[in-house]
């Protein structure tokens, strides 16, 4: 415990004399922020910054990502990795922030420029704690996770873990839920599977003054809508959490125009891979014929989205363990399952993996939730992450 102390201290030493320098970095991916599979500036300008580090690297994996190695004593050893994510989002920001996006209509609403940032941290204080640790560090700035296919099945299909596979893979997400200075995870199912759901109910339209002669797609569709939900209320099994939901319903006519079709767009989320294809059936199955019901016709068709995220109960014990160690326990918190969903579980699959969770709020601030065109954090958060993630990277490493 007492060299855990040493290393713990070397870090957050490493971790201070590196923030504002990490910062700067953050608020530059802020302000020129790319959407997925458009992140060309975004991967430049992390390569810029590996360089400047001494540190190599190979580009344009799975699109724009980026990897390499940390090495430390006995690099052939072992290996883990830690992941950030590049991507922003489609949102036009609203903050006073001096450092706001200068891009129209795109904004990092989901604190990927904190993730990489920090990752850029975690390179430089591993690269100067080089003898503590044997093995190397993989470390991952992958594109387009807000986006599917994702990057991250992207990366692997290019064959990121062809020349080695990482025994362990850490990752985490901002939190605005949690103040910063928290941290929090949960081993086991974590966050659930996501896919998408297009349907077009496809009728007869006409003069609304007429309904007699049309076949009405939205009075279909509309029951396709209500029908649809028993998938949840009465198909899934009350201890699997499920959530439905379409977010889309485009009903192109007029006052007096009857459209022709319906589109409809949603999502399904779970945390069973059965489950998950059974649901896709029944959605099919439950579309076509409440639309035959009334007449009109269905095309489903689903797009399957991201796995569930599984923390391995191994590594995310230790996990826990260690962050206890460097934040003290009353500031580790452990989780509960999300619904929300993460291409990291593609990452997951293959080796073991721990995805937490790095509290953002402002002290005494309102909460500015992820996704939206408010989004803020504190930037202290930066220390933290990328003080934790080195700890995590060297205990599982050092010698």
């Amino acid at each position: 415990m007492k060299n855990n102390n040493l290393i713990i201290g070397e870090i957050k030493e490493l971790a201070k004399e590196y923030f504002d320098e990490i910062v700067l970095c953050r608020r530059h991916l802020h302000q020129y922020p790319e959407l997925s599979k458009k992140e060309t500036e975004t991967a430049n300008f992390i390569c810029l910054k590996l360089r400047d580090m001494g540190i190599e690297y190979k580009k344009d994996v799975g699109g724009h990502g980026i990897y390499g190695f940390v090495e430390g004593k006995n690099p052939q050893k072992k290996c883990i990795s830690l992941r950030a994510d590049m991507d922003a989002l489609p949102i036009q920001e609203e903050t006073s922030l001096p450092y706001k996006s200068k891009k129209d209509g795109i904004m990092h609403a989901c604190g990927h420029d904190i993730h990489m940032a920090s990752l850029l941290g975690t390179i430089k204080i591993l690269s100067k704690m080089r003898d503590k640790f044997e093995g190397r560090v993989m470390f991952i700035f992958q594109p387009s996770e807000e986006s599917y296919p994702g990057g991250a099945i992207s990366m692997l299909n290019d064959g990121i873990f062809d020349e080695v596979l990482p025994s362990e893979i850490f990752a985490y997400h901002t939190t605005p839920e949690m103040d910063c200075g928290y941290i929090g995870m949960k081993e086991g199912k974590y966050m659930a599977s996501t896919d998408e759901i297009y349907i077009d109910v496809i009728g007869k339209g006409g003069h609304g003054a007429t309904p007699d002669l049309n076949i009405d797609p939205i009075l279909a569709a509309s029951h396709v809508v209500v029908a649809l939900q028993s998938i949840v209320s009465r198909n899934a099994n009350p201890t699997m959490p499920t959530t439905f939901s379409l977010g889309r319903f485009i009903a192109d006519g007029r006052t007096n125009v009857i459209p022709n079709h319906v589109k409809m767009e949603g999502i399904i989320r779970t945390f069973d891979e059965n489950w998950r294809k059974e649901c896709h059936k029944l959605i099919e199955r439950i579309a076509k014929q409440t639309a035959q019901a009334y007449g009109a016709e269905a095309k489903v068709f689903v797009d399957a989205g991201y796995p569930f995220v599984y923390n391995n109960p191994d590594t995310t014990k230790k996990a826990l363990s260690l962050a206890k160690e460097y934040f003290g326990e009353d500031k580790v918190l452990e989780l509960e399952s999300r619904m929300t969903a993460e291409d990291f579980s593609y990452f997951a699959q293959r080796t073991s993996g721990c995805y937490f969770r790095i509290g953002t709020r402002k002290e005494g601030q309102p909460i500015t939730n992820l996704h939206t065109n408010n989004f803020d954090v504190d930037e202290k958060c930066i220390e933290y992450a990328m003080g934790i993630s080195s700890y995590f990277a060297i205990s599982s490493l050092k010698s």
